[in-house]
């Protein structure tokens, strides 16, 4: 829509108008300390002041670009509705003493079937989009959240698969437990792998994973200790990351969730990905009401460490209706 092209590109010109503005700041100071060299004379020791974003500048363009590619899901997907009792306006929350805000929504149609979808920011702090799929497809789930942490930058991205993959038992070499270990639920759970693997995780989509890391500066893996709960919510294409808070980090961190959430789209609208009626639906929502759960459970110490008293109450708002009560109809 014209909208979300206009909001793409305001994006864009803030993290320019941010670039430009840190450059000048640099070669100023590179100005002014050779300012007082001894004519004749060249300073060796001159330091280059880092680019670096600060927490407002790059929640805000985090949240600008997120609000824009829900504009984009909503624009292509009608039913997609608010869900005014579940959201949050601007200036009616504060959590950890910052402003946020949270736009829910569902989409209970057939096209684009979205149990619940959370576009929520909270200023300086975090921004984070959760898309949970109604059980008439099997499209994945999107997990994708960027928090500010001291200098540092957190960014989180997951393709969830709809199905169980015993993904938490793969060893240190990449394999997973064979019949000799799990009877037949083995040859269950390598089918449930493979066609996540050809359907979604793609030579393409592995590639722009792959892409995405190495563009970060200084970027790393998480050192937070993986709880029962992330093991078992975890996607194999799962992505967590802390790396310096600098503008390139910023401008990158909104690409690839620009990006992660257009392939999310492409796949919702893509009819092959839906369920044929009766036994796949009702096997799909049980499936989904319990992982919910259980992602409920492995978001709670991740915003109880970010925000601590005001943890729980984060972690209920974003994860939205965890007994929800419809099987591709209203709720």
């Amino acid at each position: 829509s014209s909208l979300s092209s206009f909001q793409s590109i305001k994006v864009k010109l803030l993290l320019l108008l941010l670039f430009t503005m840190r450059l000048f700041v640099a070669l100023s100071a590179i100005a002014c300390s050779n300012a007082f060299v001894a004519p004749g004379r060249y300073s060796h020791t001159s330091r280059v002041v880092p680019l670096e974003a600060t927490a407002d500048d790059a929640i805000a363009a985090f949240a600008s670009s997120q609000s824009a590619s829900v504009d984009k899901i909503a624009a292509a997907i009608p039913d997609l509705e608010s869900k005014p009792d579940l959201s949050w306006a601007a200036g009616s929350v504060a959590i950890g003493g910052s402003p946020a805000t949270l736009d829910g929504r569902e989409a209970p149609g057939a096209a684009g079937n979205v149990a619940w979808l959370s576009n929520l920011s909270v200023q300086s702090k975090l921004s984070a989009l959760t898309i949970f799929n109604g059980p008439l497809t099997d499209v994945p789930h999107l997990l994708s959240r960027s928090a500010v942490v001291g200098d540092s930058l957190t960014f989180t991205l997951d393709f969830r698969p709809r199905a169980y993959g015993a993904y938490e038992m793969k060893d240190a070499e990449g394999n997973y437990p064979g019949p000799e270990t799990l009877g037949r639920q083995a040859f269950e759970y390598s089918g449930a792998r493979r066609e996540f693997e050809t359907k979604f995780g793609t030579e393409e989509v592995v590639a722009f994973l792959q892409s995405t890391r190495a563009a970060f500066e200084g970027a790393v893996d998480s050192p937070t200790a993986p709880t029962e709960l992330d093991l078992l919510t975890r996607g194999p294409l799962y992505m967590d990351l802390t790396m310096p808070l600098t503008d390139g980090n910023v401008a990158n961190i909104v690409a690839a969730r620009e990006k992660a959430a257009d392939y999310w789209l492409g796949w919702a609208l893509d009819g092959q990905h839906a369920h044929k009626p009766g036994a796949p639906v009702n096997t799909q929502y049980v499936y989904d009401t319990k992982y919910k759960q259980n992602c409920y459970g492995a978001l709670l110490p991740v915003y109880s460490d970010l925000f601590a008293a005001d943890g729980p109450t984060l972690t209920a708002a974003d994860s939205g209706p965890l007994d929800e009560g419809y099987v591709g109809g209203g709720s």
